[in-house]
C-alpha cells in the first residue's frame, strides 16, 4: 500500500492543483522539516504518472537518488536514472537525475518533460544546471519543494517561481501533534564561539576561520559535559564545522564512554544505513557529520541536535533543528532536544515563531544602484542603527548576549511563540531575573528589563518578581551601595525622580531596605 497522506498534506496538494488551474507554471512548494516532503512530492509524482505525464525529479546529493527511488517504489511508480552507477530507462515516465550527472551528459535535452521537479529547490533551482533546466524547458510546470524558501545568496525562490503553497508553520505541526515539542538549551556567553575573527565568504561565516573559532578541546570537552549533564542517554546528532572537527566530537564522546561514530561524505550508503541503525537501536548514542546529516537524514527517534557548526543560513538552521523535530511514539521519544554552542538559535531564531511563509525576492536596487542597508532600531534608546551592530554607540545597548546571564552551566531559552505559553510562575520569574541581571551588567535602566521581558513573554512582570534578581535575598551592604549609585545614575540618564530611585531599590533589596541603607551611610 503506498503511504497515507496526512489531512494538511492533502490539503497542501490540493492547494497546489489549484494554483496550476489558475495559470501559474511556477510553483514553489513549502513544507518544512518534518512535515513530509518526500511523501508529499511522491503523491505528486503518483498523480503526474497516473495521468500519463513526463516527469523529470531533480537531485542534488548521491543519497537522495536512493532515498528518492525508495519512496517512488513505495507509490509504485516507474522510474529510470540520469545519475552515474544507475541503470538508465529513458522510456520511465520519471525519470530521477543527480545534477551532478545531468551537467556530464547530454540527453535528458531531448527528454522532454511535463513536469520538472526540483527537490531541496533552493539548491537545485539555483545551480548551473537547475537554471538550464528551467530555460531548456520552459513550456513544462517547475515545482520547486524546499523546506526554507529564503536562501543565502541574492538570488531568491520569488524572482523565478510566481506561487506558494504551503504546508501548516511549525507550531500549528506541533499544536496537531505532527512534530514534536522542542526545549532549547544555549551556551552563556562566555561559552558560545567567539567569531569576531571570523569572516563571511559567500554570505556564511568563512569555514576555515570558523574551525579555529569551534574545533577547540574546550569547547568540544564542554559541550560533552553539557551533554552528560542535560541529556544523557538519548539519541544525538552533531553538527559540525568539517570532517575532522567531526570527527574531534566523536573522539571525545567516546574518550568519555559514550558511543560516538563520525558519517562522511565519502561514507559508502551501506555503511551509512548501518550506522542509522546502530542510532536507532542505541548502539552508538551520538552521530556526528559535517553537512552528511543536514539534508537527508530521517531517523525520527533523534532525540538531540548539538549545533557545533556558527551559520548565517537560516535554511540550513532550520533544517538542522527539524532533524530532530519529528515524531517517534515508538522510541518513547517525548520532545526534541537543541543544545546550541554556536548561537545559532539566538542569530537565526527558532522555527516556533515562524508565522507563515513567503516567496522572498532579490533586494530592489534603489535609484543610485545599490540596495539601502538593512537597519534596526536600539530597545534601549531607540537610536536607528545598521542591522550588522551588535553595540549601540549611544548608549551602549549590546545584542550578541540577549539570553539570560550565566557563567557555568548551558540555561534553557524559549522561543516567542514558547515564551507566551509559560504560565509557570516560578519560570517566569527566573526569566526576568536574566533580564533584571542583563540590564544591571550593562548599567541599562531596570525598565529596560521590563520592556525586554515584555518582548519575549507577551506579558509585564510584577513587581514582587523583581526581589532578589541581582543579588539574591541577602545583599551585602556593598552590594545595596553599588545598587544604590547604578540606580541614581539610571534616573538621571532616564529623567526619574528620588522616589523613584527608592521604589526602585525596595523592589530589589526588600520592604525597608533603603532606610536601612540610609541608616548605614549614617553610621559610617
Amino acid at each position: 500500500m503506498p503511504p497515507q497522506l496526512r489531512p494538511y498534506q492533502v490539503d497542501l496538494i490540493n492547494d497546489l492543483y489549484r494554483k496550476l488551474n489558475e495559470g501559474h507554471k511556477r510553483v514553489a512548494i513549502v513544507a518544512g522539516t518534518g512535515a513530509g516532503k518526500t511523501v508529499i512530492s511522491g503523491q505528486i509524482c503518483a498523480h503526474a504518472e497516473g495521468a500519463g505525464k513526463r516527469l523529470m525529479f531533480l537531485v542534488h546529493l548521491d543519497v537522495l537518488v536512493g532515498q528518492t527511488f525508495e519512496k517512488m517504489e513505495s507509490f509504485g511508480l516507474h522510474c529510470g536514472f540520469i545519475k552515474a552507477g544507475w541503470e538508465e530507462n529513458r522510456d520511465a515516465p520519471i525519470q530521477i537525475a543527480s545534477i551532478q550527472t545531468m551537467a556530464k551528459r547530454r540527453w535528458w535535452q531531448e527528454w522532454v518533460p511535463d513536469v520538472v521537479f526540483y527537490d531541496e529547490g533552493h539548491i537545485t533551482l539555483f545551480s548551473q544546471v537547475g537554471k538550464k533546466v528551467l530555460k531548456t524547458f520552459p513550456h513544462a510546470v517547475h515545482l520547486v519543494m524546499t523546506a526554507t524558501p529564503k536562501r543565502l545568496g541574492k538570488e531568491q525562490l520569488g524572482d523565478y517561481m510566481d506561487a506558494l503553497v504551503a504546508s501548516p508553520v511549525p507550531s500549528d505541526l506541533q499544536q496537531r501533534g505532527f512534530l514534536a515539542p522542542m526545549k532549547y538549551y544555549s551556551m552563556p556567553p562566555d561559552g558560545v564561539v567567539n567569531l569576531q575573527e571570523v569572516k563571511t565568504v559567500r554570505g556564511d561565516y568563512d569555514e576555515a576561520a570558523l574551525k579555529n573559532a569551534c574545533d577547540r578541546p574546550e569547547l568540544i570537552e564542554k559541550i560533552v559535559r553539557e551533554w552528560q549533564r542535560l541529556c544523557p542517554g538519548k539519541r544525538t546528532i552533531a553538527f559540525c564545522v568539517d570532517i575532522e572537527h567531526a570527527r574531534h566530537v566523536a573522539d571525545a564522546f567516546n574518550a568519555a564512554g559514550i558511543p560516538a561514530d563520525t558519517v562522511e561524505g565519502g561514507t559508502p550508503i551501506k555503511d551509512r544505513k548501518r550506522m542509522y541503525s546502530d542510532l536507532r537501536d542505541e548502539k552508538l548514542m551520538v552521530l556526528t557529520s559535517c553537512n552528511v546529516i543536514s539534508i537527508g537524514f530521517d531517523e525520527p527517534s533523534v532525540e538531540v541536535g548539538l549545533m557545533l557548526r556558527p551559520t548565517q543560513s537560516s535554511a540550513l538552521h532550520l533544517q538542522q533543528i527539524g532533524r530532530v523535530m519529528r515524531i517517534s511514539p515508538q522510541s518513547g521519544k517525548q520532545y526534541g532536544l537543541i543544545l546550541d554552542q554556536a548561537g545559532n538559535l539566538e542569530r537565526l531564531g527558532f522555527p516556533e515563531d515562524i508565522k507563515d511563509y513567503h516567496l522572498p525576492v532579490q533586494a530592489q536596487k534603489d535609484s543610485e544602484g545599490g540596495t539601502p542597508p538593512p537597519t534596526k532600531p536600539c530597545p534601549q534608546c531607540g537610536r536607528i542603527v545598521l542591522s550588522f551592530f551588535v553595540k549601540c554607540p549611544d548608549c551602549g545597548h549590546q545584542w550578541i548576549t540577549d539570553r539570560p546571564i550565566n557563567l557555568e552551566d548551558m540555561v534553557e531559552i524559549y522561543s516567542a511563540e514558547q515564551a507566551h505559553q509559560i504560565n509557570d510562575i516560578p519560570t517566569l520569574v527566573d526569566l526576568f531575573h536574566g533580564h533584571r541581571r542583563r540590564a544591571y551588567l550593562r548599567r541599562n535602566a531596570p525598565t529596560w528589563a521590563e520592556r525586554s521581558f515584555w518582548e519575549q513573554c507577551g506579558r509585564w512582570p510584577k513587581d514582587a518578581w523583581c526581589f532578589g534578581s541581582i543579588f539574591g535575598p541577602r545583599p551585602t551592604p556593598t552590594q545595596m551601595w553599588e545598587y544604590f549609585e547604578y540606580l541614581q545614575k539610571s534616573a538621571k540618564r532616564i529623567g526619574k525622580r528620588q522616589d523613584w530611585i527608592v521604589q526602585e531599590f525596595e523592589k530589589e533589596c526588600g520592604s525597608g531596605s533603603f532606610q536601612r541603607l540610609a541608616n548605614l551611610r549614617q553610621a559610617l
